[in-house]
């Protein structure tokens, strides 16, 4: 298999703009805004609604970039079917849970980088129009 495959794939369906619900959305999380050690992808059915279902992979080295995860992420959106795709340009916050990994209303105490940081809001995202 060609290298970058995957990602190619990818960046096509994020190119081709809104095609209508069900929206994939991708985003990228890290301890800094270097290396992506979590990517989430999110299934949203209708306008309004939560992403539901939802998928996370981890990985010690940059998610942006394994052959293997990409062609999960590629086939878990064409599992459930989604017309578009809309993809973060960059690494959006900490890939720790406020109220999971620590408590709600405070910064993580893994990810110094971030602390005072607002990162990206959650609706913006990259759509090529």
């Amino acid at each position: 298999m060609p290298q970058g495959k995957f990602k190619k794939l990818i960046s096509k369906k994020t190119s081709k703009g809104r095609k209508g619900y069900s929206v994939a959305t991708i985003a990228f999380y890290g301890a800094t805004n270097k290396v992506a050690t979590k990517l989430v992808c999110g299934i949203v059915k209708a306008e309004g609604a939560e992403a539901e279902p939802m998928k996370k992979w981890f990985s010690e080295c940059d998610t942006r970039k394994p052959e293997k995860i990409l062609g999960e992420v590629l086939a878990f959106i064409e599992q459930n079917e989604a017309k578009s795709v809309v993809m973060v340009d960059k690494i959006i916050g900490c890939p720790h849970e406020e109220g999971i990994d620590y408590p709600e209303g405070e910064s993580c105490p893994q990810c110094h980088f971030w602390k005072g940081r607002a990162g990206l809001p959650m609706n913006y995202c990259i759509e090529v129009q």
